[in-house]
């Protein structure tokens, strides 16, 4: 389980930065829903600290208040196995 969640949260944060990349050159971007869809299968981390890092989606409410929250929906799921 462990090496599946550090998987995710890599690929996560690449997309991140990808989609990042792509933003600048006006090519055609990650939908947000794939980037919330990779939060959700377990990449919030990745997604979140790839926002910050990348100084991607940060003006986004969706991703401000969502991504933290699912971070906390996250660890709640994770400290209850």
């Amino acid at each position: 389980m462990w090496l599946y969640i550090i998987a995710v949260n890599i690929l996560a944060f690449s997309f991140m930065g990808i989609d990042k990349r792509r933003a600048r050159a006006g090519l055609r971007r990650i939908p947000e829903r794939s980037l919330f869809m990779t939060a959700i299968a377990g990449g919030v981390f990745g997604i979140w600290i790839g926002m910050y890092t990348f100084r991607h989606k940060t003006r986004k409410r969706a991703f401000v208040v969502g991504v933290p929250l699912l971070a906390l929906l996250f660890l709640v799921i994770v400290l209850q196995m």
